[in-house]
């Protein structure tokens, strides 16, 4: 049997995706224009309304550092509403981030995170891989006393920007060391978009290898050479039916030069779609969710699937 033979009977075998957005904070968290609090909240809502139901809305972090969200609170208390079989999530890198997230709106899960390059780790954030994620031991305590979730992201997951290529056994590391703070589900980050999917396939490998299960994995690719979408494909093959993804492709990563937005959420729409696999999301909706958050920033939407459809409308 061909390679492709046995790429369709895996995807048949999933039957649905769990779409995870991420655009109103990784999306937004880097843009140099200002977004209104409103239409963030607009955002939320309408992506709601196109039927995601697992949602990062914002971060708790310095204003200094990330000034686009410096109005988490407004966000959140405005968000308040969200209907409860909308799992919300934020990013909450300390003590002080999850105590004003618990107080400011209703929060589901919270989110801490590690590099597999020690390099990025210093750039990032100024600290060792095992420094960053000791940091966070007080933080994962904490949100799971107080009936929270927590989710881990590991960046850097197939090359650094710095180190170029990250073997494997690094990911893996970092994986025990966030389930050991005990996250419910880490997210597997090719920060820079340069990932192939035999990369992705050597990460997921050696995972499994450890003792990992796919359903406790979720892929967060980013589509700087384009292939964030074949990534989705091979880690459909190897089990993984968790997807981080971004509305119009917003994002990108400020350490990597030239890393473009992340996977749009409309293309992983459009691609299960295709396959037969349900997401529970309507693609015209997403397509339309972030239009006046577009407008504000002054681009396009970045989705190859989105522009065929805006343009077919226009005809």
């Amino acid at each position: 049997m061909t390679r492709a033979g046995c790429s369709a009977g895996r995807h048949r075998a999933i039957s649905s995706v769990e779409v995870i957005e991420v655009g109103p904070r990784d999306g937004l968290q880097n843009e140099k224009v200002s977004v209104p609090t409103d239409v963030k909240v607009a955002l939320c809502r309408s992506l709601v309304d196109a039927g995601v139901r697992r949602i990062e809305t914002t971060s708790y972090v310095s204003p200094k550092w990330v000034p686009q969200m410096s109005d988490n609170v407004n966000v959140m208390e405005a968000l308040k509403d969200i209907p409860s079989g909308v799992e919300v999530s934020v990013l909450t890198p300390n003590l002080k981030g999850l105590e004003n997230a618990k107080l400011s709106g209703r929060v589901d899960a919270v989110s801490v995170f590690g590099a597999a390059s020690e390099s990025f780790s210093q750039k990032n954030i100024n600290c060792s891989i095992e420094e960053s994620i000791s940091r966070f031991s007080a933080v994962a305590e904490t949100a799971l006393g107080d009936g929270l979730k927590v989710r881990g992201y590991v960046s850097c997951i197939a090359a650094c920007p710095y180190e170029g290529p990250i073997d494997p056994k690094n990911v893996v590391k970092v994986w025990k060391l966030l389930k050991d703070l005990g996250c419910y589900e880490v997210s597997l980050g090719d920060t820079i978009g340069v990932a192939t999917p035999n990369q992705i396939s050597k990460v997921i490998e050696a995972l499994v290898a450890e003792g990992a299960d796919v359903n406790e994995l979720a892929g967060h690719y980013h589509d700087t050479c384009g292939t964030a979408l074949t990534n989705v494909l091979r880690s459909l093959d190897l089990g993984l039916s968790k997807f981080d993804s971004s509305a119009a492709g917003l994002g990108g990563c400020p350490y990597a030069a030239g890393a473009s937005g992340n996977l749009a959420t409309e293309d992983l729409v459009y691609l299960c779609d295709g396959l037969g696999i349900d997401t529970g999301i309507d693609f015209g909706k997403v397509v339309c969710a972030s239009e006046a958050t577009l407008d504000v920033i002054g681009i396009g939407n970045r989705s190859k699937s989105a522009q065929a459809w805006q343009a077919k409308k226009q005809t």
